[in-house]
């Protein structure tokens, strides 16, 4: 129950006037400034600063482009680079921050390279130079600050290698199977790495590893609803069912469990299971009646929805249970 609906209830019920309700907020801390609000505000507002700061750089050098000179726009943000690095091993309390923002201007550095030079190179090469180079920060800060965009940065590189090795199109085909079946293990890798057993090398947190759960699910999702709505069903969606499947099995686990990322899994499961089943209903080929058909695929999703809740829930106190009986 809330804290506030309490004390009104307690409140009610033994009819207190106001100077009393005031004092019973004030014994229970209602009045008090959040236990936790003074170490994470300036941290927040300094990663959003920093975020800021990098993008801000990015668009002034865009914005002055015919004043800077090619040589003044390198300098610019190489000097950058150099003096966030620098900035974040003199600084271990300020290290969060400045690496995102020496983490953008890495970023920016790369697309003015290849803005400048035309070397011909695929955008999904210079995503991937840009993650390489970064992950040396991003393990030496050990924050979710750093890991949570690199996570990005490397979907963003998966997801171009694709588009790259499929005809340079956002296609789903049946002779894209491989490609795709590539990228997924890519990003299922990406995730494996951000989560928990490997925490003590990388120092990545819970966001990162969400972060890498939900692009995965996006992906896997999406292709498989690629193949679902060609002329013929492809192996896709077939091949999206399994892995979301598994995923969500493995998450359920105990020593693997993570309520957020199992949400998510489930979520792209029940879309694909739907989906699956939209398209069986509306076939072009059934003649059926389409208003008992949209009715029947209502209940089934919202049963379907309503049991996916019911069993994260279970689980998730299943789980909270155990971790009491241990502590």
């Amino acid at each position: 129950m809330d804290l506030r609906l309490g004390l009104y209830e307690l409140a009610a019920e033994h009819r207190l006037d106001a100077k009393a309700c005031e004092k019973l907020e004030r014994l229970a801390g209602l009045h008090d400034e959040p236990a936790a609000l003074s170490r994470w505000l300036p941290r927040g507002i300094a990663v959003l600063a920093a975020a800021l700061g990098g993008l801000g750089i990015v668009f002034w050098i865009a914005a002055n482009w015919d004043t800077l000179g090619r040589f003044g726009r390198f300098a610019l943000l190489q000097a950058v680079v150099l003096v966030m690095c620098a900035g974040a091993l003199w600084r271990p309390a300020a290290r969060a921050p400045l690496g995102l923002l020496a983490l953008l201007a890495i970023g920016g550095l790369f697309a003015y390279f290849g803005q400048t030079y035309q070397t011909g190179a695929d955008a999904w090469q210079l995503f991937a130079l840009w993650a390489a180079l970064a992950l040396p920060l991003c393990i030496g800060a050990r924050s979710d600050v750093l890991w949570a965009p690199w996570a990005l940065v490397v979907m963003s590189a998966v997801a171009l290698w694709v588009q790259a090795h499929t005809g340079h199109r956002w296609r789903v085909e049946p002779d894209d199977l491989r490609a795709h079946a590539i990228g997924w293990c890519a990003a299922l890798a990406l995730a494996a790495a951000l989560s928990p057993a490997l925490q003590r090398f990388t120092g990545a947190g819970v966001w990162a590893l969400r972060t890498a759960i939900t692009l995965a699910v996006v992906m896997i999702t999406a292709t498989a609803l690629g193949g679902l709505f060609a002329s013929h069903v492809a192996a896709h969606y077939w091949l999206g069912l399994v892995v979301l499947a598994a995923a969500a099995v493995w998450l359920a686990l105990p020593r693997s469990f993570e309520v957020y990322g199992l949400s998510a899994v489930a979520l792209g499961l029940n879309t694909l299971i739907v989906a699956g089943i939209a398209r069986a209903l509306f076939d072009r080929h059934h003649n059926g009646d389409p208003i008992g058909e949209l009715l029947l695929l209502g209940l089934i999703a919202a049963g379907l929805l309503a049991a996916t809740v019911s069993g994260v829930l279970r689980l998730a106190r299943h789980q909270a249970a155990q971790a009491e009986v241990a502590q």
